[in-house]
């Protein structure tokens, strides 16, 4: 992989701030024309420091506005345990994250719901019947202070 130099930073800095950005007016952002600006781009591509590209969804626009933060505890380590888990946890649509974890918990989950009854209803039907659980801790959001997608760079 080539190092990111200075330029390669603030291509990915505005890319992060501005997705659908031309490639004409990130030249002008970064002092390059739209072709050096489309190759970086490539380039990043392929070595996978771009991963791909996504619209940002307003969650309240989409009756998400609970999050709701699980640390699960799990009744062993044994892989077998740890891979079921993670498979049973990948097919719940409203977990954005499964987080592996070193700590008190096994695994950290956030969960997007629109309301507290929607998440008692999520419990009843995916979390409690997750395989290999022992113990779960559910704590709300009260409210998002930093909500970001941008890394630095």
């Amino acid at each position: 992989m080539t190092p990111l130099d200075d330029i390669d930073r603030r291509i990915l800095r505005e890319l992060q701030r501005t997705g659908r950005i031309s490639n004409a007016e990130l030249g002008d952002a970064v002092g390059l024309s739209a072709s050096a600006c489309h190759r970086r781009i490539a380039r990043l591509e392929a070595q996978g420091v771009i991963r791909g590209y996504a619209a940002l969804l307003d969650r309240t626009h989409l009756s998400r506005r609970t999050t709701v933060f699980v640390e699960i505890t799990l009744s062993g380590q044994a892989v077998e345990i740890l891979d079921a888990f993670e498979a049973a946890v990948a097919r719940i649509p409203d977990v954005l994250e499964c987080h592996l974890m070193a700590g008190t918990a096994d695994y950290l989950l956030k969960v997007v719901v629109e309301d507290a009854e929607a998440f008692a209803a999520l419990h009843r039907r995916h979390l409690a019947r997750l395989p290999g659980v022992a113990q779960m801790q559910s704590s709300f959001s009260l409210r998002r202070v930093r909500d970001t997608t941008e890394l630095p760079v």
